[in-house]
């Protein structure tokens, strides 16, 4: 079992998550997994530092903790060969492990930086496999000559290639999505507060995926970020779990709107939907209660998402009260 801290860099600037991160790890925990935003999910008060950077100096900084995505998407704003040349870079310079999360996207971090029109969810997905097979080769070979359907490359080499495979974790919420990751990925990568049978069936369609590619499911690490907005004060933890009111939206809402005031406006319609994606407690071990039903499904990487603006109090209190529950009862 892992447990780590979600850096959510829509909601705070560089310096900040940086700081942040580094006292996650200095109270155990094990991961820190940042997302990759060009725009955040709110206009006012929202922020959005460059991943690919803030990865380089979190490598130097961690300690040893992993250190990845979750997630980046390698089909649009990035071209493959890019991502492949920094997070090789990123391994060479981190003292512990790195992962690669990725996924398809959404249009808000895609169409306003490049002004291409958002590709249905088919072409996305296509895209994703093909970037993937592209960034294992840049990884592995010595010069590369790639011809797909939408990444080329000629004669292209790395040449600071990492010593060890990069795990490739892949964001999936449906089958399809699904059935790719046990067919190529390292990792699968999820969110919690959605009724448990969607993960049970997306477990399905991992295992039928690798069954087909002659894969072993078992192998497949399973992450999942947990959001948590545990704190002593019930009307403090439900409060700040507001910012994210984008998140209770459906993914329709989320994939395809592009304007961050426009997200904003659709979420603060609806503040009461806000808290209903996080486990809201005062009672550490209802929280670990609540958790217990992902690690029975399989997941052995927990990484907690806290809504708050006070992040250090909400990571003093949960390594305080909670995670040492978490390792007393699940390892």
């Amino acid at each position: 079992m892992r447990y780590g801290y979600k850096a959510s860099a829509e909601q705070f600037g560089a310096r900040r998550l940086a700081d942040l991160s580094l006292h996650a790890e200095s109270l155990g925990l094990d991961t820190v997994a940042v997302s990759d935003h060009f725009q955040p999910w709110r206009h006012n008060g929202g922020h959005a530092p460059a991943a690919l950077t803030w990865l380089g100096a979190m490598a130097q900084g961690l300690q040893g903790a992993a250190l990845g995505t979750s997630v980046l998407t390698p089909t649009m704003r990035y071209h493959p060969s890019i991502v492949a040349q920094a997070f090789a870079t990123a391994a060479q310079l981190s003292r512990g492990p790195v992962f690669l999360g990725i996924g398809t996207g959404e249009a808000m971090n895609e169409t306003p930086a490049t002004g291409a029109p958002w590709p249905g969810a088919k072409e996305r997905r296509l895209r994703l496999a093909e970037s993937i097979e592209l960034m294992r080769r840049l990884w592995t070979e010595e010069r590369v000559d790639f011809e797909g359907e939408y990444y080329r490359t000629v004669r292209a080499t790395i040449y600071e290639r990492p010593e060890q495979a990069i795990p490739i974790y892949i964001a999936a919420a449906g089958p399809l999505a699904a059935k790719l990751v046990g067919r190529v990925g390292d990792g699968f990568i999820c969110t919690s507060g959605k009724p448990m049978e969607l993960y049970t069936g997306l477990l399905e369609k991992i295992a039928e995926g690798a069954e087909g590619a002659g894969r072993d499911a078992a192998s497949i690490h399973k992450m999942i970020e947990i959001k948590v907005s545990y704190d002593t004060d019930l009307e403090r933890a439900e409060r700040a779990c507001h910012w994210w009111g984008a998140l209770a939206l459906t993914s329709e809402e989320k994939m395809s709107t592009e304007d961050p005031l426009e997200l904003e406006r659709l979420a603060d319609a609806h503040p009461e939907r806000a808290s209903s994606r996080f486990v809201v407690s005062t009672d550490p071990d209802e929280v670990v209660e609540r958790i217990a039903p992902y690690v029975a499904l399989g997941f052995t990487e927990l990484v907690f998402h806290g809504p708050g603006e006070d992040q250090a109090r909400f990571l003093e209190l949960f390594t305080r009260d909670v995670l040492p529950r978490l390792r007393a009862r699940f390892g």
